[in-house]
């Protein structure tokens, strides 16, 4: 008879095969939509449907008309206040996300608590139950339609959301801190020179998460853009060309469009995945 020590270790490489023909199944699940967009940026036969999955020929003339024509659409324009918004979005971000995360660790004061319950049931609800609300304080003041108010909208509530800095934060020892307030540090430079660059991936996945909002958000820009064409975003512009009237002629190109917006995005989660990943973990541990 087979020893239970044999069975356990061939049931365990069952598993083990088993749990990798899943994941490799979902791996393929998960490409091939974004397979198939690739494909269809490189087509040269118009239109959004074909019946076929491979394109009957290639061309490059769909990224070219993308980034060179603006009789009707003006992609590198809106890319560029795509990128403007995000960069300052996450400048910002940044910044509230980790003062409030550092303050919500370290310091102890009366109204602490009740401040973090009521981030966490703020947070419960969308975002986007406030858009029409934001629009008018921002037609308000007289900034609505404008780079700025996306920029303020964006980044306007990002210290609510300080729970995973928060749990990093607690992982540090307080001990490095109270040594450099014993050597004549303040609190703000044990934050800046001390703190910070012990927390490197929580830093970076707060960056990467305060880009990535504004990069693709289209709902709260299609609100407070209205019919501003030349301050529309790439996913607000982009959505222009799956419109009933364009989608024939524009379909490729908006793939192509898709292809050029998500290679930034790739590239820095490739460098920064690392980063990325422990600011997770050690966020999600404590917080």
């Amino acid at each position: 008879m087979m020893k239970m020590s044999e069975y356990g270790k061939i049931r365990k490489k069952v598993k083990t095969v088993l749990s990798y023909i899943g994941l490799s199944v979902l791996s393929i699940i998960w490409i091939f939509p974004i397979f198939w967009v690739v494909l269809a940026s490189f087509r040269e036969e118009r239109g959004s449907y074909t019946s076929y999955f491979f394109p009957k020929g290639y061309t490059i003339n769909n990224y070219v008309r993308l980034l060179t024509e603006n009789s009707q659409f003006y992609f590198m324009k809106w890319f560029g206040n795509t990128f403007l918004v995000a960069v300052c979005t996450c400048l910002i971000s940044t910044v509230f996300v980790l003062s409030v995360s550092f303050v919500m660790s370290r310091l102890r004061f009366k109204m602490r608590k009740p401040m973090m319950n009521i981030a966490m049931i703020l947070g419960m609800f969308p975002g986007f139950m406030s858009m029409i609300a934001v629009y008018y304080i921002l037609k308000g003041i007289g900034i609505s339609q404008s780079l700025l108010a996306l920029i303020l909208v964006y980044s306007g509530g990002a210290g609510a959301g300080f729970f995973v800095a928060k749990g990093f934060f607690d992982t540090i020892p307080k001990a490095i801190e109270e040594a450099a307030i014993l050597e004549g540090a303040t609190k703000f430079q044990v934050f800046t020179k001390v703190v910070l660059p012990l927390s490197k991936p929580i830093a970076v996945y707060t960056v990467l998460t305060s880009f990535l909002g504004p990069w693709m958000d289209y709902i709260f820009s299609s609100v407070i853009m209205g019919d501003n064409y030349n301050n529309y975003t790439v996913a607000l512009g982009l959505s222009k060309m799956l419109e009933r009237e364009f989608i024939t002629e524009y379909f490729t190109q908006f793939a192509a469009g898709c292809v050029l917006v998500s290679i930034p995005i790739a590239i820095l989660f490739i460098c920064l995945q690392k980063y990325y990943v422990e600011g997770i973990a050690s966020g999600a541990a404590k917080g």
